[in-house]
């Protein structure tokens, strides 16, 4: 269980640095209408965006391997201090400055996630039952579909919408990975694994989106919210459970964890300036 936190803690990281840089590159494509999928293509033209993929990417397999034995509501809140590396990351690279309470805010992730980590019980894959790769497939094409209809929104508003959403979208993804079978060939013939790559894809472009409409520490914020609550909630249905006696600290724990990445939120970065290009970040 001690490796499968170390993973989650792993991702967390390599997912607060990837945002980072994501949004350096969705700064540099402007000329892209937000949520069209060409974004995406444009975005790949960029050393930056590549890198971002890559820790993504290895994010995301330390992510699932977490997934395979702790509860998704220790999982999430771990990676959702992720806003946390993000807020940091961003005083050096937007050349911006935390107040007092974003610091605060900060260090409550910190203890929310200490608290957490004793409570967690080592959890058994669960069963995905017939209908419900078709139950989340329909949530990411509701997804979508908001998405969508919400992409227009000006301003914070927009920003926060669509980072929601995105979080929903990552969310799901949680979901699924923890219905995966054992990591091998036989996901080639599991539905879920499809319905995650398809969510994965979507929960991406609408981050981008958002992150392309304001700041990155907004957009990330937001989607902590729902790439957190979402698959804790869902995590109730399969079985994750707490250390006997250790009830009021997980949820102590994970209220702070929380809160303290929502509180990140007030954090507002801005968009970043051409003069990110040569950020500090990026010269190593």
């Amino acid at each position: 269980m001690i490796l499968s936190l170390l993973c989650a803690v792993g991702a967390m990281v390599l997912f607060g640095i990837a945002a980072v840089l994501q949004a350096l590159a969705t700064s540099r494509a402007t000329d892209v209408e937000v949520l069209d999928p060409r974004l995406l293509l444009r975005l790949a033209a960029q050393r930056t965006f590549l890198a971002a993929l890559v820790l993504n990417g290895l994010g995301f397999l330390l992510h699932i391997v977490a997934l395979q034995s702790l509860p998704l509501f220790l999982v999430q809140a771990v990676i959702a201090g992720s806003v946390a590396v993000t807020a940091l990351l961003s005083v050096r690279v937007f050349r911006v400055r935390l107040a007092g309470g974003q610091w605060v805010a900060v260090a409550l992730v910190v203890v929310g996630l200490v608290l957490l980590a004793p409570t967690a019980t080592e959890g058994e894959p669960s069963a995905v039952e017939p209908g419900t790769p078709a139950l989340l497939l329909g949530a990411v094409v509701l997804v979508t579909a908001v998405a969508v209809a919400v992409r227009r929104v000006p301003g914070a508003v927009g920003t926060v919408l669509l980072g929601l959403l995105a979080g929903t979208g990552f969310g799901i993804v949680a979901v699924c990975a923890r219905l995966l079978p054992e990591i091998d060939l036989g996901l080639l013939a599991a539905p879920v694994a499809y319905v995650l790559v398809l969510a994965g894809s979507t929960a991406y472009l609408v981050y981008s989106a958002a992150m392309q409409r304001g700041s990155v520490t907004t957009a990330t914020a937001a989607m902590v919210i729902t790439q957190t609550v979402v698959p804790a909630v869902a995590g109730l249905f399969l079985g994750d459970s707490v250390r006997a006696g250790l009830v009021p600290l997980a949820v102590v724990g994970f209220v702070l964890a929380l809160a303290g990445a929502l509180g990140l939120a007030r954090f507002e970065s801005g968009a970043p300036s051409p003069a990110a290009e040569d950020a500090p970040l990026l010269r190593g």
